[in-house]
């Protein structure tokens, strides 16, 4: 039997909620509803899920709060899409910073989220052709730091694994895959989400800053993730690739 992909849209609107709900059926979706952060919870801890929608306006623990615990549970590795409001950029940059795969700001058209749903789910199963993992694993060795394909986590030169949220992983991976060449955003964009980039789309620059802060790099004279006027962003490291030992 085929996997039927199965949905959590956390969401206190019922009226979008059900809307969206319907939408995402009819194109062959399992779906769950849960008008808050506590039905959420009630719910995950029985069942899993594929995808989480998550919207950040709720009463109770809103959505960045409710990212930020999924992201350090057991529910971690599991995908966010978060609903945002169109004129509110901070809430973006934090969703963003604290682990969600992507964002879609309110209103917004149910093909459109149905379209990332999709586009998320498919990077998360199955990197771009230039981003799959061989079956052996490998550590990319870059400066003082090496990237365990495997664990998808980053090794300090002590050997202290550090964590990474799955947009960060793929960012890195991009970088490490392609190391000493300018990447401009929509390079960038399309290699890690598989989208273009809207106007004023800022979520690249965001997770290099992310990426950035992980690194140890100074922002203003940063030594790994450089950036390179009106063109985009390089990683100025050569990189090193080594099997991983079992």
């Amino acid at each position: 039997m085929d996997h039927i992909d199965h949905i959590l849209i956390v969401d206190d609107d019922r009226e979008i909620s059900e809307l969206v709900s319907g939408y995402l059926k009819k194109n062959g979706l399992r779906v769950t509803v849960a008008a808050d952060g506590r039905h959420m919870r009630s719910f995950l801890e029985t069942d899993s899920v594929d995808l989480i929608v998550l919207d950040i306006m709720m009463p109770g623990d809103d959505g960045l709060v409710l990212c930020r615990e999924l992201r350090a549970g057991k529910h971690k590795a599991t995908p966010i899409l978060m609903l945002t409001a169109r004129t509110d950029e901070t809430d973006r940059i934090v969703g963003l910073e604290m682990g969600a795969d992507d964002y879609l700001a309110k209103p917004f058209a149910a093909r459109e989220l149905l379209a990332r749903i999709k586009a998320i789910l498919r990077r998360t199963r199955m990197l771009p052709p230039n981003l799959q993992i061989t079956e052996v694993g490998q550590l990319l060795t870059f400066g003082d730091w090496q990237l365990d394909t495997t664990g998808r986590h980053l090794l300090d030169r002590e050997g202290t694994a550090i964590a990474l949220s799955g947009a960060e992983y793929r960012l890195l991976r991009v970088f490490v895959d392609h190391p000493q060449r300018v990447l401009n955003r929509d390079q960038l964009l399309n290699l890690t989400q598989g989208r273009e980039a809207e106007l004023f789309d800022r979520s690249i620059d965001l997770l290099v800053s992310r990426l950035r802060q992980r690194l140890g790099d100074d922002a203003r004279e940063p030594a790994y993730i450089k950036t390179v006027r009106s063109e985009g962003y390089v990683l100025a490291m050569p990189v090193e690739i080594s099997e991983l030992r079992q």
